[in-house]
């Protein structure tokens, strides 16, 4: 069943010659820009540092700062890790709200389950809108393959995890980046180029995000490039209307995660997310962990039923009813699926 499904998505097959460099080249000229090169350094200032959630956890807020070309840039994220002494692994989250906790965020209950959190609100970096300001101000940009607002975004959770690879109370080798939506399609961008990253955590991306392009009932490149042109190089545009014709799509994004951990969710009511698509990426994508000698996902010859994850290979996967949220059984069978795989 998975396989005529697949077949009938027409999929481009992953490059066997240099797959990796292949793959990043091509999403960053064609979808998400070509972002600079890191900072040569960064510096990180702790601005407060207080018990949290009755004194089981501190709560920092860190000012990161670096050199770009144009202007020194400066921008500040939480840090909330147990008080017991001891190096946790993390979460790197990218949240649309800067408050901890928040709707998308159960804070207490990670900490609880052994997690520290580095969250960083996105808007912070640059504004989710067609003004170039921010991040976008400080770096010369091409319209046909510069970076688009996505990039930005993931630039600045890479030099988070520049500083959390300095901090004690952090395993710097179990760090998972995750997002939800739009910041599920940024998570996904920021682990396939920065490696350090042990695992990424999409929760309803979509289109752009985990969802397969070619046969998308829901949101499609026409869509997305109307509303949010910002988020992306000006190449991808010319996608609109000519999914078949690309020579890329997103099964290639999920498989740059390889041969480290990926984990994509989704839910039976978010049509404009495309769940099936969503799926079927992570069973294309499952070739790259195969030619590391690894299971990429592991499934029956079908779609899960609710709330049925699967967790057993380099891929895990759930969908869950309702609809477009990150909610608290998402987190919980990341957390699940971490403990796990102690990852």
């Amino acid at each position: 069943m998975l396989k005529s499904l697949l077949e009938s998505r027409h999929l481009p097959p992953l490059p066997e010659e240099n797959p990796r460099q292949t793959m990043l080249s091509l999403l960053a000229r064609e979808v998400y820009g070509v972002s600079p090169a890191a900072p040569d350094a960064i510096h990180a200032h702790i601005e407060s540092d207080e018990p949290a959630f009755g004194g089981k956890a501190r709560l920092r807020r860190i000012r990161i700062s670096f050199d770009t070309p144009a202007i020194p840039f400066s921008f500040p994220y939480m840090l909330l890790t147990p008080a017991d002494g001891r190096a946790h692994p993390a979460f790197a989250a990218i949240n649309f709200e800067p408050a901890i906790p928040h709707k998308y965020l159960p804070a207490e209950e990670i900490i609880d389950h052994g997690y520290a959190l580095a969250c960083l609100y996105y808007q912070d970096i640059t504004s989710d809108s067609g003004e170039w300001d921010g991040l976008a101000m400080c770096y010369p940009r091409n319209e046909n393959t510069g970076w688009g607002k996505i990039g930005m975004w993931a630039f600045a959770l890479s030099r988070v995890m520049d500083d959390l690879q300095t901090r004690p109370e952090i395993d710097g080798k179990r760090i998972c980046v995750t997002g939800h939506s739009r910041l599920g399609k940024t998570a996904l961008w920021c682990a396939a180029q920065d490696e350090r990253f042990s695992m990424a955590v999409s929760n309803d991306s979509g289109c752009a995000g985990a969802a397969l392009a070619r046969g998308n009932t829901g949101e499609r490149v026409r869509n997305i490039v109307t509303r949010f042109p910002y988020w992306f190089c000006g190449n991808y545009a010319a996608w609109a209307d000519r999914e078949a014709e690309m020579p890329f799509d997103q099964h290639m994004l999920l498989a740059l995660l390889a041969p480290r951990r990926l984990y994509v969710s989704s839910a039976r009511e978010d049509a404009w997310a495309h769940p099936e698509n969503e799926f079927l990426s992570c069973v294309a994508a499952s070739d790259a962990w195969r030619a590391c000698g690894l299971e990429g996902l592991s499934t029956p010859d079908s779609m899960p039923q609710d709330l049925s994850p699967l967790h057993r290979g380099h891929i895990g996967y759930h969908i869950r009813p309702f609809g477009h949220f990150f909610s608290r059984t998402d987190w919980l069978m990341h957390m699940a699926y971490r403990d796990m795989h102690r990852v």
